[in-house]
């Protein structure tokens, strides 16, 4: 007789699959020197990678790549939201050429 294997099977909520989301954040002057991103990696269970940056004294524009929870990044975006970080997915993804 055969043996029976047993089937296993993840029990994870599929909202909290890993995934990798990039994202440009539009900063308004009075973030600029805040530190929003190491909050935000203090506060939320993502890692943070930095793909590009410009800063001026009106504005900043970051290109930030998050790692994480699908629950946990859609957080962090609220939350950036919220601190009147203006949030747009990277459409075309011309980084890793």
């Amino acid at each position: 007789m055969a043996a029976k294997t047993k089937k296993t099977t993840s029990t994870k909520p599929a909202k909290d699959i890993t995934q990798k989301t990039r994202l440009w954040l539009m900063y308004p002057a009075k973030q600029i020197t805040h530190p929003v991103i190491w909050e935000l990696s203090q506060k939320f269970k993502v890692i943070t990678n930095v793909r590009q940056a410009s800063v001026t004294d009106e504005i900043g524009v970051v290109c930030l790549e998050l790692v994480g929870p699908r629950s946990e990044i859609t957080s962090a975006i609220k939350w950036l939201e919220k601190k009147g970080v203006k949030v747009e997915p990277v459409e075309i993804n011309v980084l890793e050429s």
